[in-house]
């Protein structure tokens, strides 16, 4: 082994012990555990937050930021910690670095070196954020590219849980490094997550300064474990109810594994879950954005992060090949977006996506939920993130929505007209089904109504119409759908895209009367 590589791997032992003391022996002057050489700190407007343990409260702890005036702080009295908590907010940074920063009580002080200021964004969520490089498609690429982007730095927590809501994380599996194929290629479902890095890849090839990546994910977790109990409470959600479902009990994710950072000033989060709530996916409606909500609120009381911080999120990919299942993720899907079919929308500000239906990998070897092709699902996420959080102009980045609709019933079709910010390109004939009911209350629940398949039969650059002779026989149509399927197209080739991309328009879905009158959709309502 090199003296290098003997160097980090000392580098690593010491930092992993540290950490593994942090809390339990911590009176002594320290930062808190995710502080470390080769961190990225979030740069200016916003103000990042340094903070960590010392031998008592009152205790007068002084930062510096390599030579720039000295910021001050008091340390204070902490539930279950031995000695002092102190914080400092550090002057807003406008420049990469890297710097040193140095805290000191008077008498010891500590250290950290090759410090950079960028944007930090936290990645979390189950099994398809936690799937890592090394089993992605191209993982042999990526991983020898990696070392052109020494300005990204990554960091992975370990899998832990909770009853309380820590102070500090209790382990970490990969503190702050440089990308390189050891630090992002471990073996895999440890570090490091492939849709975190190549999101973060692709916005640093527009962005042209520090990222930092901050991995926190468990696969095969419902999002009550990632969410506080404030946020369960607003959604009528008891703490243990999902005790029968797992051996983790609701929030002790939240508490372990996210509740720590909520110290760590940010420039946003994106989020890869949903299939494991997908047997019950009606309370998603409220618990996904509910989550959103609650943790934009902590972590902007903790950390000052802005308080409506952009999220990106995955809609969830296929699953299973197998064209007849129409429920579980076509449901979580359309809440993942509040019942519009589109983000940003009103419930969810600042909100981003990224369509994956049509990325299907059934042959997988990690199962076919684990779909290999992470490139285009964090391309199109990267993409929805520069245009929203960066307020970049790239070009489209999803589907437009329908903007009215109508019935020719002496031809037996259905037209559709969207907005015009795009032209439609048609794939597939496939995909659209209407509800055909028997009377004009139906709610298309299958009692007295059933949903057939219509195939486009024209295409306009804003406009499909889709026909139902000889597949309606009932007198009402009570709905439409679009994309209705756990799997609903092969690899690319769903029905809908933005005419010259590869973006595919997201499902749609809506309920009510449609008759030759032209009526216009209001969210997932008609009327």
């Amino acid at each position: 082994m090199s003296t290098k590589n003997r160097r980090r791997m000392l580098s690593v032992l010491v930092h992993l012990f540290s950490v593994g003391t942090a809390l339990s022996v911590p009176g002594k002057l320290s930062f808190a555990s995710y502080f470390s050489d080769d961190m990225v700190l979030q740069r200016s407007p916003q103000a990042a937050i340094v903070w960590g343990y010392c031998t008592k409260p009152g205790q007068n702890i002084t930062v510096t930021v390599s030579g720039r005036q000295p910021v001050g702080a008091f340390s204070v009295d902490y539930p279950d910690v031995q000695g002092g908590v102190w914080s400092v907010s550090l002057s807003p940074e406008d420049g990469p670095g890297p710097v040193t920063i140095e805290a000191t009580d008077g008498h010891d002080s500590v250290r950290l070196s090759g410090v950079l200021f960028g944007d930090v964004w936290i990645c979390s969520g189950q099994s398809n954020m936690e799937f890592t490089l090394d089993m992605a498609l191209n993982a042999t690429t990526e991983l020898a590219d990696a070392v052109h982007y020494q300005n990204i730095r990554v960091f992975t927590a370990t899998k832990r849980t909770s009853s309380k809501a820590e102070l500090d994380l209790l382990q970490i599996d990969e503190p702050w490094s440089k990308p390189s194929k050891d630090t992002l290629g471990h073996k895999p479902w440890t570090y490091f997550s492939a849709v975190c890095w190549l999101y973060g890849k692709y916005i640093y090839q527009k962005l042209n300064y520090p990222i930092g990546l901050v991995a926190s994910s468990w696969g095969g977790t419902a999002i009550e474990l990632w969410s506080s109990p404030d946020a369960l409470k607003l959604c009528n959600i008891p703490n243990d109810s999902n005790r029968k479902k797992s051996a983790i009990s609701n929030s002790q994710l939240w508490n372990a594994m996210m509740h720590p950072f909520t110290k760590m000033t940010l420039k946003g989060a994106i989020w890869y879950q949903g299939e494991a709530n997908a047997h019950k996916p009606d309370t998603y409606k409220c618990t996904f954005p509910t989550m959103i909500d609650d943790w934009r609120k902590k972590f902007s009381a903790a950390s000052g992060t802005t308080p409506n911080f952009p999220f990106g999120f995955v809609q969830l990919a296929p699953n299973r090949n197998d064209s007849s299942v129409t429920s579980g993720f076509p449901d979580i899907r359309w809440h993942q977006t509040a019942d519009t079919g589109y983000v940003p929308n009103h419930r969810q500000q600042n909100v981003f996506m990224s369509v994956a239906m049509d990325l299907p990998d059934f042959m997988s070897p990690y199962g076919s939920i684990h779909p290999r092709d992470k490139e285009d699902v964090s391309r199109r996420l990267a993409l929805a993130g520069l245009s929203v959080a960066y307020n970049m102009s790239l070009g489209p980045f999803q589907g437009p929505q329908i903007t009215a609709f109508y019935a020719d019933i002496g031809f037996f079709t259905v037209g559709f007209e969207f907005d015009d910010a795009v032209d439609i390109e048609v794939r597939s004939k496939s995909g659209f089904e209407l509800c055909c009911s028997t009377n004009n209350q139906s709610r298309c629940d299958g009692t007295d109504s059933v949903w057939m398949e219509t195939p486009i039969i024209k295409e306009e650059p804003h406009k499909i119409t889709v026909s139902y002779k000889g597949t309606c026989s009932n007198k009402y149509i009570m709905g439409y759908r679009y994309a209705w399927r756990e799997s609903p197209c092969p690899f690319k080739e769903c029905a809908l895209y933005v005419k010259g991309t590869d973006i595919p328009f997201g499902p749609m879905f809506g309920l009510g009367l449609i008759n030759d009158k032209k009526v216009t959709p209001k969210e997932n309502k008609i009327v």
